[in-house]
């Protein structure tokens, strides 16, 4: 009998159909495996070469010089450096370089392409041929002027927005440093690749693979401190290589020591620190006791935080941040604000009966490397808000939302009321409007008629405590992680909530590609607020006479309405502008306006130039250098 093909590879001495076919699948990864490794140590190569001052960061201008090798038109280069730089922190670190290379030579074989075939390509893997750079070889080798080889590193090999592999940055071990794949505070990390398969999944997950991926470390020199910089004429593209590095050069430049003459963190907010800059961007989710804070959190992370506590009673009893961590781990408030690479020592201010219940909770979770969780206590009714606690909650619960990037209110449908307390609570987040966000939880506990009208009871409470006509974007569903979607009581609203679960996490995951926007957007709005501050106390300053001093001051005070309205005839200011009034009188009455300095013109010139021509420079130099 004559043995096929198969038959005599599978005889004695031979291997099987299943063995050859396993073994040619090994030879095509192991192929795969030496290209992708070609690559990294090229792009590597490339990395350093366009990396003029060495610190880990291709800048603009850096990146005009290197792209232009490319021969694309700067139509199609301004697009490039749009899909690299998705976050707009104005400098390519290696993986957003990377991604650069991938998308030039995508540019140069198909012509004008888009960001989702960019990610069509990715998912379909067999990787990218890199691009024809003139003057460049194609060859791995040092690059001119390297006295070391380069030092190997796995590639980025994933779309747009899938898991990448962790790549060693090509500056020395002691300075890299992890950094989330949308910026944020940089952490010290071990030179090891990370299991994915181990972390923690939530409903996030799948959703993260989609779209953002996991993180990468990146290589960064440690810039000096803006406090050792003298340098006060407006600022370049040569003094800062970031976004965040402008805002911080200008603030300790230039606005802070003014702060400091006028108490400015008394009547605003705290004076900032080096944690304010580098945090990363945070969630804040208030509600009244019972309505799914912490199980929204669970939800999320798809796993417990150290030191979670559910039930139907308040359970939460202090301000928890979620933050990430390479282990679990619960730290105590006073331990937290002593921490100046941390964003929290302004929290100081509200004693140590606050400090006692607030505590951070690390953990491992891929959504805690892209943003930070604060869960709060449920707001409580009646004399227990303000006796059963030890410190001004309005107060803490303003703080955090100055500060953090999106605000999410939990209702569920048999806690529609808004309590007087939860109403004082909500005012405080006046002038946060566009971070506020209304979840409304635990929604297939009721019938589609019920939930209709659930829904405008919703609307129209939310109507007269916001006093504003937009409408706030209200998320329905059920946010629970160890129960699914209830179909018993509401069937048909299934896909809806799926759908609306959805749209939630595509905000918060939109929150780290805004999170630079929306620190330009804080520190106009702080400097804004600054300027008038300075103008009011500088014209008080001005009133008050060399004798009779507290008699004046009380005058001053009993009118302080009329003098808001003289300071904003004279410098022709918005009333919008202006702080409350009481409040700026309760805490004015606590100093001596002859204490503070006369107002000093070169000041607020230098105030108003960091407004009219620092922050667009800025802005204009960090952008897309191929639009300039």
């Amino acid at each position: 009998m004559n043995e096929t093909p198969v038959a005599k590879a599978g005889g004695t001495g031979g291997a099987t159909g299943e063995e050859t076919t396993t073994r040619m699948a090994q030879d095509g990864r192991s192929s795969t495996a030496s290209k992708d490794d070609f690559h990294a140590e090229l792009y590597q190569n490339w990395f350093r070469l366009a990396d003029s001052d060495g610190d880990g960061r291709v800048t603009g201008a850096d990146a005009v010089g290197f792209f232009e090798r490319s021969g694309l038109p700067r139509e199609q280069l301004a697009k490039v450096w749009a899909f690299a730089d998705n976050s707009r922190r104005g400098y390519l670190d290696l993986d957003a370089f990377v991604r650069a290379l991938e998308l030039v030579s995508m540019f140069q074989s198909q012509g004008n392409i888009t960001l989702s075939q960019y990610d069509e390509k990715k998912r379909q893997g067999g990787g990218i041929d890199p691009p024809m750079l003139e003057g460049l070889p194609t060859q791995v080798g040092p690059p001119p002027g390297a006295s070391t080889p380069a030092e190997p590193f796995t590639p980025y090999y994933g779309t747009m927005g899938s898991s990448p592999s962790v790549m060693k940055a090509p500056t020395p071990s002691s300075t890299t440093r992890q950094t989330p794949y949308f910026g944020g505070p940089a952490m010290p990390l071990k030179e090891t690749t990370p299991d994915v398969s181990k972390s923690h999944a939530g409903p996030f997950s799948t959703f993260h693979e989609r779209h953002v991926g996991t993180t990468l470390p990146v290589s960064s020199k440690k810039l000096p401190s803006p406090r050792e910089e003298r340098k006060r004429g407006p600022m370049t593209a040569k003094d800062v290589t970031s976004i965040t590095d402008g805002l911080r050069k200008m603030y300790f430049e230039k606005i802070r020591p003014v702060e400091e003459m006028y108490k400015f963190g008394h009547f605003f907010s705290p004076m900032l620190n080096e944690g304010d800059f580098e945090a990363k961007p945070s969630v804040l989710l208030l509600g009244q006791y019972s309505t799914g804070k912490t199980t929204f959190i669970k939800y999320l992370l798809g796993r417990n935080y150290p030191g979670l506590h559910i039930g139907p009673e308040p359970t939460t009893d202090r301000f928890v941040v979620v933050m990430h961590g390479p282990d679990d781990r619960r730290t105590p408030g006073n331990t937290l604000v002593v921490q100046t690479d941390k964003p929290f020592t302004g929290l100081s201010q509200f004693g140590n009966g606050f400090l006692s219940k607030f505590e951070s909770a690390t953990c491992e979770n891929r959504l805690l490397e892209e943003i930070t969780l604060v869960d709060t206590p449920g707001v409580l009714s009646g004399e227990k808000q303000r006796i059963e606690r030890s410190y001004d909650f309005q107060q803490v619960c303003g703080w955090f939302a100055a500060r953090c990037d999106l605000i999410l209110l939990l209702f569920d449908p048999h806690k529609l009321d808004i309590s007087d307390e939860f109403k004082h609570v909500i005012s405080t987040l006046k002038g946060h409007d566009d971070k506020v966000r209304i979840v409304l939880n635990k929604a297939d506990q009721v019938d589609q008629q019920q939930l209709m009208r659930v829904y405008g009871a919703l609307m129209w409470s939310l109507g007269k405590v916001f006093q504003s006509p937009e409408v706030c974007r209200v998320y329905i569903g059920s946010f629970n992680a160890n129960a699914p979607i209830r179909e018993d009581v509401n069937p048909t609203c299934k896909p809806l909530f799926e759908k609306e679960q959805e749209d939630l996490l595509h905000d918060l995951y939109d929150i780290p590609a805004r999170s630079c926007d929306r620190k330009i957007n804080e520190f106009v709005k702080r400097v804004r607020a600054a300027k008038i501050h300075f103008l009011v106390m500088g014209h008080l300053r001005k009133q008050i006479p060399y004798f009779g001093q507290k008699k004046a001051q009380a005058k001053l005070l009993a009118r302080l309405q009329e003098e808001f309205i003289h300071v904003q005839r004279e410098y022709h200011l918005h009333p919008g502008d202006f702080p409350d009034v009481e409040r700026y009188r309760e805490i004015l009455s606590a100093f001596d306006i002859s204490k503070f300095p006369k107002l000093d013109k070169n000041v607020m010139r230098q105030i108003e130039e960091v407004l009219t021509t620092d922050i667009p420079n800025l802005v204009r130099e960090m952008g897309n250098p191929f639009q300039k």
